[in-house]
């Protein structure tokens, strides 16, 4: 290399140490401040905890009692096919009164009307038929109604569906 050349790298050697140092100070860390952050670092971990268990344990209670209904729709499907046919009468009209009671008051809602627009949601078609007197799919006939627990289908509304002619 050059004198010149030289001398110039000599000349800017102090300046970067310079800009380093300034760039990077040393940090002087405060423990009680260190030991706080990490204290709130904590109660917010547990604070977040506790409602990750309380919602996983509403959800699993929701889901208990939705499994618990969904094996009680076979029974409530008989007791609704013989109240149709007046068959409930006595000791068995009041039982099969107290079980829809019962099932209403812990949150299970039958739905499906005739009538009704057809939703592949929160029905399931089982005929099919066409109709000049509709506009849109209808749900013409129910076959078997729908059960839901929390806005969660437990079983589809089962239906004869009525399309519009072309």
């Amino acid at each position: 290399m050059s004198e010149t050349t030289e001398e110039v790298v000599e000349e800017t050697t102090p300046v970067v140490e310079e800009v380093v140092e300034e760039a990077a100070p040393v940090l002087e860390t405060d423990p009680v401040a260190a030991l706080t952050a990490d204290l709130q670092r904590l109660q917010a971990e547990y604070a977040n905890y506790r409602k990750r268990v309380e919602r996983d344990r509403t959800l699993a209670h929701e889901l208990a009692i939705g499994s618990v209904l969904t094996e009680l729709l076979a029974i409530l499907d008989d007791v609704d096919r013989a109240s149709e046919h007046n068959e409930l009468t006595g000791g068995f009209k009041a039982v099969a009164d107290q079980l829809t009671a019962i099932t209403n008051r812990i949150g299970l809602e039958k739905y499906g009307t005739e009538g009704e627009a057809f939703d592949p949601q929160i029905h399931e078609a089982l005929l099919h038929d066409t109709s000049s007197e509709v506009s849109v799919p209808t749900a013409s006939k129910i076959l078997q109604p729908g059960y839901k627990f929390k806005e969660r289908i437990l079983r589809p509304a089962r239906v004869a569906v009525t399309d519009p002619e072309n």
